[in-house]
């Protein structure tokens, strides 16, 4: 089992993934656990309100310095180092990952979606080639995991509108509201606009269809102990989008995941049909 502080920036960040990743062999769900607690940790930064830039700052230099050989004594820090130089990351993943995260602090909306793709590159596309270099799976695959990345980024950003809203910030384009209509995602701009927001919406649905339909391509390249968590997280990112385009005003009522049995037992379901 991971170190402890591992596991629970992990389990608090993010069920989905968290009990995804229960399914994975013991060696590649710790190292998941170390991917995720860095990458958790460093959006939880960014997310403080209000916002220390000096914070992240400290973070950055403090993981630079254990990438040279330093030690931090800071678990996280020093596990993913690790993990990064074992797995064979490249540097310019973790670079556009932290540039990412920098945005959040003083970017807040996105004008096209072109501006927009380069803020998913680093937030979530990367995460995608690091978890296939801890599967072992071949680079020809690459674009189908930076595809798979993407595409549930998009399902996030509709599902934290409102939650995004609190914090000042928009990674839904602006070009995208004005083609349906809508100059914010405001609840007061949008209630008298619903059938404006339900075009947004599945506008966005159908943009994360398009990434997640490439993503899954890629899923003849993982064998059955890496395939069935993947492909569930897969599901339950469908699940979450079928559930918002029924229904787009629930992101405002509250934040559309699935529950932890229905994530189990989804997983369960899959090892028993999917041959050993």
């Amino acid at each position: 089992m991971p170190e402890g502080r591992i596991y629970r920036i992990f389990k608090k960040g993010s069920k989905t993934y968290f009990y995804n990743s229960l399914f994975f062999p013991k060696d590649v769900r710790e190292d998941v656990f170390v991917l995720y607690s860095f990458v958790r940790e460093a959006d939880n930064l960014v997310d403080e309100v209000p916002q220390d830039p000096l914070k992240l700052g400290k973070f950055m230099d403090d993981f630079k310095k254990v990438c040279k050989g330093e030690r931090t004594g800071d678990v996280v820090l020093d596990s993913f180092c690790d993990l990064a130089a074992r797995k064979r990351f490249e540097k310019e993943w973790v670079q556009a990952f932290l540039r990412s995260m920098e945005l959040d602090l003083t970017k807040h909306t996105y004008d096209t979606m072109r501006e927009l793709d380069d803020y998913i590159y680093g937030s979530a596309e990367v995460i995608g080639l690091m978890m296939a270099r801890i599967m072992g799976v071949n680079d020809r695959f690459q674009d189908n995991a930076r595809a798979l990345g993407k595409a549930m980024q998009l399902i996030n950003f509709i599902r934290d509108i409102d939650e995004d809203n609190a914090l000042g910030r928009r990674y839904i384009p602006t070009e995208d509201l004005e083609t349906n209509g809508l100059k914010d995602l405001t609840y007061d701009h949008v209630r008298s606009r619903k059938g404006a927001f339900k075009g947004l919406v599945h506008q966005q649905v159908e943009r994360y269809r398009r990434f997640q339909h490439e993503g899954e391509k890629g899923f003849g390249a993982l064998d059955r102990d890496h395939l069935i968590p993947i492909m569930n997280a897969s599901d339950m990112y469908n699940w979450t989008a079928r559930k918002i385009e029924s229904d787009p005003m629930v992101v405002y009522r509250r934040k559309v995941k699935p529950s932890i049995p229905r994530i189990v037992i989804n997983v369960m379901g899959k090892r028993l049909r999917l041959p050993g």
